[in-house]
């Protein structure tokens, strides 16, 4: 089969054939339609510090995909030949006690698809039966192919309450966008959306932010309190992992708001814990993947009620053979979010 492989320890992938995987008997075999390329995907291509430490060439990346079940293992009775899914990329244990106790998401024995065992960015991918999620008819293939990066900011922006609070969504990357259209579609009362790329900001009007702040013009700070009647966002949702970004957050949540940190810093990142934490009072929530299986019931109802439209995040759409160019978009940040056609 054709597949998208990390041939070596060394920069670059390549598209070539590979033999098809074979299923255990806990397992089914997916013929994958769509994948979509993640910024991870970029840091193996790159080979940098962190894939080096974690990643074994040879691999075949991606781990945002859908497909249609051609094959179930002897064990597996939840899934059939011909359903349509999509699948939850992170493996966990089972038997410890966080996967025992409704914290699988933290399991620390996780290993990932497209990452510590081959992905899907192939033209067949095999995943255990308890990782698959069935998909309805009314959820587009593009759509149901990033329900990984979704869960993401549905496991952020809900993590308590939205409806009539206001939301605050730092940095306006795809799982940012996503975040702000799922503040809307939980009826928030007002969306926030601070990003300093003005087709960002764009994207997250698009989406449903009834204002855009640019932190590289404006005072964030004190426009967040002008909107807020001087208390402060309720939640932030931090997307983007840069040290200004995880700052402005804390700076602009109200006393006793709620901050929730998805983005991932490059290194140790200060923060005024007296000031900006303790005296405020905040609630800190740190973002890993998404609630098994919590996030994926929510956001398959979310799509399939057609409350949320994700489309305006998918700005490139192309043929797997065409995957470097959609490297090339997502570096440039002329791409949001690129999904690839397998089929």
């Amino acid at each position: 089969m054709r597949a998208i492989l990390k041939p070596e320890a060394a920069r670059g992938l390549s598209f070539q054939e590979v033999p098809e995987p074979k299923i255990r008997p806990d397992e089914v075999l997916i013929r994958v339609r769509k994948a979509g390329i993640c910024g991870t995907d970029l840091h193996i291509y790159d080979w940098d510090e962190w894939s080096q430490n974690r990643v074994k060439p040879p691999l075949i990346l991606g781990h945002e995909f859908m497909g249609q079940v051609t094959e179930v293992g002897e064990l597996v009775e939840s899934v059939n030949v011909g359903d349509r899914v999509s699948a939850e990329g992170h493996l966990v244990c089972g038997h410890c006690k966080l996967c025992k106790t409704g914290q699988a998401h933290v399991c620390r024995d996780t290993r990932i698809i497209g990452i510590d065992r081959a992905g899907a960015f192939a033209e067949q991918v095999a995943v255990p039966a308890t990782n698959i999620i069935q998909i309805p008819e009314s959820i587009s293939d593009d759509h149901a192919a990033l329900f990984d990066p979704l869960g993401n900011a549905f496991h952020t922006v809900l993590h308590t309450e939205v409806a009539g609070r206001v939301v605050a969504i730092v940095g306006c990357g795809p799982i940012g966008l996503f975040g702000v259209g799922i503040a809307r579609a939980a009826k928030a009362a007002k969306v926030i959306a601070i990003e300093p790329h003005a087709e960002r900001r764009a994207l997250a009007e698009d989406m449903g932010a009834q204002h855009c702040l640019d932190p590289a013009s404006e005072d964030v700070e004190s426009e967040v309190m002008k909107l807020t009647r001087d208390y402060g966002a309720d939640i932030v949702c931090e997307m983007s992992g840069h040290p200004s970004g995880i700052e402005t957050a804390f700076r602009i949540c109200r006393n006793g708001g709620h901050v929730r940190l998805l983005g991932i810093p490059h290194g140790t990142v200060e923060v005024n814990f007296a000031r900006d934490v303790i005296f405020k009072g905040l609630h800190i929530y740190g973002v890993v993947g998404r609630l098994m299986y919590d996030t994926w019931i929510e956001m398959r109802d979310f799509l399939a009620a057609g409350i949320m439209n994700i489309d305006p995040v998918i700005t490139h759409r192309l043929p797997v053979e065409r995957f470097e160019e959609g490297i090339s978009a997502m570096r440039s940040g002329e791409a949001a979010k690129v999904v690839l056609s397998l089929d």
